[in-house]
């Protein structure tokens, strides 16, 4: 459990480096979606037959940090659009 959070960690924080622009979320939220972004790479990649979920493999690796910049941006967004009302 505890590698599975420090991989969260890792692959939150590699997502915000890969995501263009300044970001404003926090460390802890940064944490969550960098968790959240790695089951969803460890589903996909269990779905296409590379390992069990919670395996850490090339291919999960790669879609959990997708799937992390995609929540990050969502997260932006959703953040930023209650800002503005």
């Amino acid at each position: 459990m505890i590698g599975f959070v420090v991989a969260g960690l890792v692959i939150g924080a590699l997502a915000r480096l890969i995501k263009p622009g300044r970001q404003r979320l926090s460390l802890v939220m940064t944490l969550l979606l960098g968790l959240a972004g790695s089951v969803i790479g460890g589903v996909i990649a269990n779905l296409l037959g590379t390992g069990d979920i919670f395996e850490l493999n090339f291919l999960g690796f790669i879609v959990s940090v997708i799937a992390a910049v995609l929540l990050i941006g969502v997260a932006e967004g959703v953040a930023g659009s209650r800002s503005h009302t």
